[in-house]
């Protein structure tokens, strides 16, 4: 990688090399086992100029999310977060029945529901065809299409400009940053608001929360250099919450910059602490790697501990998250002998690159195995709960971020005291 995408700079500064991993949604079929897969180099940089941490541009988004096997409404905690945002979002904006709501990567429309139910007209921008018809089935309004300038100009000509501009989990997603940012600005009308969120790299160095990095995920973010690169496509960063989402997010508020204003006291807060941490200078970035090698030595020695004391393990969800562990750790069927998933769409495939089965749920009640490996930790809370009839047996938990846990599960009784 020899220059930033964002600013231009030349050759950005290792920050952890992890070998080289398949896309880590690209779930393989049963005929596919014999089948060689394509890997990509997983090596993550930091501009020294605009610090903006980032991977090559070796896959397209239209390798990766033309068909998508992430369907956000099987997360029951992500779908009230979207529920509880567009509650809080309707009061912050004033939306009321004249307005008009775009979300670009709406996904299968989980939040764009809650809108919908407020009957407030909205549109929801898609790439992936099987996710965004089943938005459509949904009620949903849903164009298939990848946000551009050209995209986000078609949109507001034929629908008008948008008062609320949301882009949620997709900042991260796209290479072309300044295009997507002006895309942005092509749909948001010149008072309006455009809300993105997107996982903290502070928290992601803070909590090693180093399975985030795939191929899907282009660059991550402080606010710092969300900021340039909002500004890039003409728009200003207003004001920021920190969020738990993701193992933590920041949501960013930001508007047309011809009339933006000042940004809040947060958004300076928040820019200090990014600053103390030391996220704008090398040494911010020197221990990472070292950590990230722990967090492999530690499962490895555990699966291998459990294997050679006849203990069964197996994995709780098939996250994008949990191909980057198990690729980087060479986790294999001999370590975790499958793993088990929601989404349907997963059901008798296999991982990308570890090549391990991925199951329906009610198989771990089947099975009893003596551990659970926990691979989306980032919903510690809500799988703890969903969890606790492993208890039923002594089974127990593993969360492998942001260091091993092996955890007894409480039964649902004692757990909800």
């Amino acid at each position: 990688m020899t220059r930033c995408r964002l600013c231009g700079a030349a050759a950005p500064a290792s920050v952890v090399d992890l070998g080289a991993t398949p896309p880590c949604e690209s779930f393989l079929a049963a005929e596919q086992l014999d089948v060689p897969e394509t890997t990509y180099p997983l090596h993550l940089r930091v501009c020294t100029e605009c610090w903006l941490v980032q991977l090559p541009p070796l896959i397209t988004p239209e390798e990766t999310f033309s068909e998508y096997a992430y369907f956000s409404s099987f997360s029951s905690s992500w779908v009230e977060h979207a529920r509880t945002f567009v509650a809080g979002v309707v009061e912050r904006v004033g939306l009321g029945p004249d307005s008009f709501v775009v979300e670009v990567a709406s996904n299968d429309g989980y939040l764009l529901q809650h809108v919908v139910e407020r009957g407030i007209r909205c549109l929801g921008i898609e790439p992936s065809v099987n996710v965004g018809a089943a938005a459509r089935e949904a009620g949903v309004p849903t164009l298939t299409e990848f946000l551009s300038p050209a995209t986000g100009a078609a949109v507001r000509a034929e629908h008008g400009p948008a008062d609320l501009v949301v882009a949620n989990n997709v900042y991260a997603h796209i290479p072309d940053v300044t295009g997507f940012t002006r895309g942005l600005r092509a749909l948001v009308a010149d008072d309006g608001w455009v809300c993105v969120e997107v996982q903290h790299l502070l928290t992601l160095i803070e909590e090693n929360q180093y399975d985030t990095i795939y191929h899907e995920h282009f660059q991550y973010y402080t606010v710092a250099s969300a900021s340039r690169a909002l500004a890039s496509g003409g728009l200003a960063l207003v004001d920021v919450e920190l969020l738990p989402t993701h193992g933590g997010s920041i949501r960013l508020w930001a508007r047309p910059a011809e009339t933006a204003g000042a940004p809040s006291r947060r958004v300076a807060d928040v820019l200090d602490r990014e600053k103390a941490a030391g996220l704008q200078e090398l040494s911010g970035y020197a221990e990472f790697s070292a950590r990230v090698a722990k967090v492999r030595r530690d499962l490895l020695r555990f699966l291998i501990e459990a294997a050679e004391q006849g203990k069964t393990v197996v994995g709780y969800g098939a996250p994008g998250k949990g191909n980057t562990l198990l690729n980087h750790c060479g986790v294999r069927p001999d370590l975790l002998a499958y793993t088990v998933d929601r989404n349907p769409y997963k059901h008798g495939r296999f991982t990308p690159g570890s090549r391990i089965p991925v199951l329906a749920p009610e198989r771990i009640a089947e099975d009893r195995p003596d551990y659970v490996l926990v691979l989306p930790w980032n919903l510690r809370e809500e799988l703890t709960e969903q969890l606790s009839y492993v208890h039923d047996w002594g089974g127990r938990l593993v969360f492998p971020i942001p260091e091993l846990s092996v955890v007894e599960v409480l039964p649902v009784k004692e757990s909800a005291v």
